[in-house]
């Protein structure tokens, strides 16, 4: 059953648990992120706020409309079974070099179970990422890298030399979380193009 949760009270249950992450109670995704992940997702907020502002303030490229029902709905949690399948997912940017660009076209992405946890895969279109999903505090923690078609999938390089990746700029770090029946948001902060990027999950 997935459940709403407050936005504000998914936030501060994410910023507690950041703020504890040298604690070795805390295992999981924090043992495998580098502390510039981290930071980055802490600012997560901060940055989504400042998105949003530069997203309405100015002209982009897209259909603006598809920007609030994505950003709007507050997070609702979504158990493992609920993600696990295949989906079609679009990207909308938001601050940064264009105030928005909200992607017309759909592609295929996947989530799927592995002897590591779930696999979060988008295989279509010319950009594509790849990484893996951890459960945090109802949401789920997305530590991947992007890669572009006909590039071989890059690895999230992590706190060298642990994952065995070189630390690369297409290092991602995220925050995805139900917004609806087979609705899916994931929150991408303080990437190359923009301030946020975001990846729209449907089925």
């Amino acid at each position: 059953m997935i459940k709403a949760v407050p936005k504000a009270r998914m936030v501060g249950a994410l910023a507690l648990s950041l703020a504890f992450v040298s604690s070795s109670a805390f295992a999981g995704w924090q043992e495998d992120a580098s502390v510039a992940e981290i930071d980055r997702l802490n600012q997560l907020p901060q940055n989504r706020d400042a998105a949003i502002a530069d997203a309405k303030s100015g002209q982009g490229q897209g259909d603006p409309r598809a920007i609030a029902p994505v950003m709007e709905p507050q997070s609702r949690t979504i158990p493992a079974d609920a993600l696990t399948g295949n989906w079609r997912c679009r990207q909308i940017k938001l601050g940064g070099i264009s105030s928005y660009m909200v992607y017309d076209a759909w592609f295929n992405c996947s989530i799927r179970s592995t002897r590591g946890g779930l696999l979060l895969e988008k295989t279509g279109g010319t950009q594509r990422f790849a990484g893996r999903l951890y459960p945090e505090q109802g949401a789920w923690i997305y530590l991947g890298a992007s890669s572009v078609r006909g590039e071989p999938p890059h690895r999230y390089s992590g706190p060298p030399p642990m994952l065995g990746a070189a630390v690369t700029p297409d290092d991602q770090i995220g925050l995805l979380t139900g917004i609806g029946d087979n609705h899916l948001r994931l929150e991408i902060p303080a990437v190359q193009e923009s301030l946020l990027d975001v990846v729209e999950f449907r089925r």
